[in-house]
């Protein structure tokens, strides 16, 4: 089954040309089937590309998804035309209402602030509040993920020495958890990052569990149950070129940066970057949206209660 979205979004037809089905609203209600309700709430400046990266794995499962664009109400974002987020997105306000099967809380670029100092925090947190109550299953990606657990659990984030950039293994801690199905034992992750959670204050928090991690930059997939919750600090849903458009805005700007490790073959930027993230990314998001699709309420107004 396709991903429901509208005709006119960018990532429509970036989809289509990819052999993801995609699938208009005429022809989704002429299916007799609940589709299962996804919101993403979108953080990021570059809104179209976020959309299409998201919408790309999670719309290749065989179920039908009926994808909502959500914005923070008071936020206006200079990085993307009024126009796009007229057509295409509901502030949160307009889509408090509703009850979700799903909802993905992307990053943001705002790791060098402390969580209260963000702009539209208060109304996050009231977000995140709402999860617990319109929402059957939240991820938390990036700082989205870390500001989550903070809310939740009170678990801080510390500034790394240096930025945690390019693609670093990780292992499989726990085989047998639906999110992580049909993962390799070891497997490469995307990095970008400035900040970390350390796991020694998740262990503490209790109720947490680490499914992912990594030597070099820690944990990665934290299965909150309790909360509905996964938070993921990295990014499985990049695309192949994610990192390296990072890596030339960084020096085009004389900003210090490393080369991505591990990302370039010969680690040398003159070589086209290769993908080897790509299968775990659909894996990890088609086990959510299975898992999503196995325990919700085929009464959708019976999420929350």
């Amino acid at each position: 089954m396709p991903i429901k979205m509208p005709q006119s979004l960018p990532a429509h037809d970036i989809l289509l040309n990819e052999g993801v089905m995609v699938m208009a609203e005429e022809m989704a209600s002429r299916q007799d089937i609940r589709p299962l309700q996804i919101a993403l709430l979108n953080l990021m400046p570059r809104k179209a590309v976020t959309e299409t990266q998201f919408a790309r794995v999670i719309g290749a499962t065989p179920l039908q998804i009926d994808l909502t664009l959500i914005r923070m109400s008071n936020h206006e974002t200079r990085n993307t035309s009024s126009r796009h987020m007229e057509s295409f997105y509901q502030t949160f306000e307009e889509a408090r209402h509703r009850k979700f099967d799903g909802l993905i809380i992307t990053g943001a670029p705002i790791e060098h602030l402390d969580f209260d100092k963000v702009t539209y925090y208060r109304e996050l947190q009231e977000i995140f509040d709402w999860t617990q109550t319109n929402v059957h299953h939240t991820m938390g990606v990036c700082w989205g993920g870390m500001a989550m657990m903070n809310h939740f659990h009170g678990v801080h984030k510390d500034m790394l020495e240096e930025k945690a950039f390019g693609c670093f293994r990780h292992r499989n801690l726990a085989p047998s958890s639906p999110y992580l199905r049909g993962f390799s034992d070891d497997f490469v992750v995307p990095v970008s990052r400035w900040t970390e959670m350390r796991e020694s204050d998740m262990q503490a928090a209790g109720d947490l569990e680490i499914l992912m991690h990594s030597n070099e930059v820690g944990a990665c997939l934290v299965n909150d149950p309790a909360h509905r919750t996964l938070y993921m600090f990295n990014h499985l849903e990049y695309d192949s070129d994610t990192l390296k458009l990072e890596y030339d805005r960084d020096v085009e700007a004389g900003d210090p940066i490393n080369v991505p490790c591990n990302y370039y073959p010969a680690d040398d930027p003159a070589n086209p970057p290769e993908n080897r993230w790509r299968s775990h990314g659909h894996l990890l998001y088609g086990n959510w949206i299975n898992e999503i699709y196995q325990t919700t309420h085929f009464d959708i107004d019976r999420i929350g209660t």
